[in-house]
């Protein structure tokens, strides 16, 4: 299938249907809520054709038909990452990304196997020239604002150069996306001395200290939450610890007000009253809102959501995928990379 030329202001975004743990329903809901509150949006769901035109049928919803593409297969959530790509041509995540591949599509959208989707994206998309690892970040909510975490996930033992190659690109992110004007830069450590650290975070602070950026020097973990420091840096693996540490806490605050609601009648009204604001205080952290992460340092928008994605999770996605494209955020994170293209890993 050949999709429509795209015009510089218009974004093709590649939806895949069968990733999730609620495809292709919630995920043909949410793309048809994206297209019906956004029309100029040019959604292209990639999966199962006959399964998505039931959805569209069961649910009374109008999409286009010719921006649906037929892939047969599906990558499983507990399928192998590597090998899925190798034995499953057809399946949406392949297909979708080679749509981005071969330039009929700028973005790429999917709530499906993580690893798969970042392998795809890093293989069959493509990283930015000068981007030696692509990198997933956190928007974790602090008493300032935002704080950008990275890695969270996309790669473990990281070198020196990569945590320099998120700095770089998580500021950028930061700039764009977060309006931040000039964000400020830390290094994860176990200290705030330059002397504190290991050997990676050690050697990582002599590269972010003679770059141009914004550098404050170490942050501790503490500084994510209470800190004013607008990007973090560390390896995928404290990364992906912190994440999920983070994502438990409004399970825990929930926990911990409902054991308080049972210790008295009293106690259940006052939480009665407050649970409007707590619900408004704690939408930052509703995943929801944000729907997912892009892997950046790929040659096009890739945009990675939870496996339990609901329609307005989806949605949102989509809208993020159309904001980094009009942002530019590809040809910015390749311009500024090259400037440090031959720093020694």
């Amino acid at each position: 299938m050949v999709i429509s030329e795209s015009n510089s202001k218009r974004c093709r975004i590649v939806v895949d249907a069968m990733g999730g743990d609620y495809a292709p329903r919630n995920i043909v809901i949410g793309a048809c809520d994206a297209v019906k509150e956004k029309p100029d949006l040019q959604v292209i769901l990639v999966g199962r054709k006959s399964d998505i035109l039931k959805i569209l049928s069961e649910e009374k919803l109008h999409f286009n038909n010719n921006n649906i593409v037929d892939a047969s297969e599906v990558i499983e959530m507990g399928d192998s990452p590597t090998v899925s790509l190798k034995t499953k041509k057809n399946s949406s995540i392949v297909v979708g990304a080679e749509l981005v591949r071969a330039k009929q599509a700028e973005a790429f959208v999917s709530a499906g196997n993580t690893g798969a989707m970042m392998s795809a994206s890093t293989l069959i998309i493509g990283r930015i020239p000068g981007v030696g690892r692509p990198t997933i970040g956190a928007e974790i909510p602090n008493i300032h604002g935002i704080c950008y975490l990275y890695d969270v996930g996309a790669g473990k033992d990281a070198k020196p150069v990569h945590l320099l190659e998120y700095a770089v690109m998580g500021t950028i992110y930061a700039k764009e996306i977060g309006g931040i004007e000039n964000p400020s830069v830390g290094i994860l450590s176990m200290g705030e001395e330059e002397s504190k650290g290991n050997e990676l975070t050690l050697a990582a602070y002599k590269l972010l200290k003679q770059s141009n950026m914004n550098f404050i020097g170490n942050v501790e973990g503490r500084d994510i939450l209470t800190g004013d420091v607008d990007v973090v840096v560390c390896d995928g693996f404290v990364g992906n610890i912190i994440l999920k540490f983070g994502e438990s806490v409004p399970k825990l605050l929930k926990h911990l007000l409902q054991k308080t609601a049972e210790k008295s009648f009293i106690d259940k009204l006052k939480i009665g009253l407050l649970k409007g604001t707590l619900k408004k205080s704690l939408k930052a952290l509703d995943y929801q809102e944000h729907g997912g992460v892009p892997l950046l340092g790929v040659n096009g928008v890739s945009i990675i959501g939870h496996g339990s994605s609901t329609p307005k999770a989806i949605k949102n996605m989509i809208f993020k995928a159309n904001e980094i494209y009009n942002k530019g955020l590809i040809q910015k994170i390749e311009k500024t990379i090259s400037q440090y293209s031959n720093v020694n890993n």
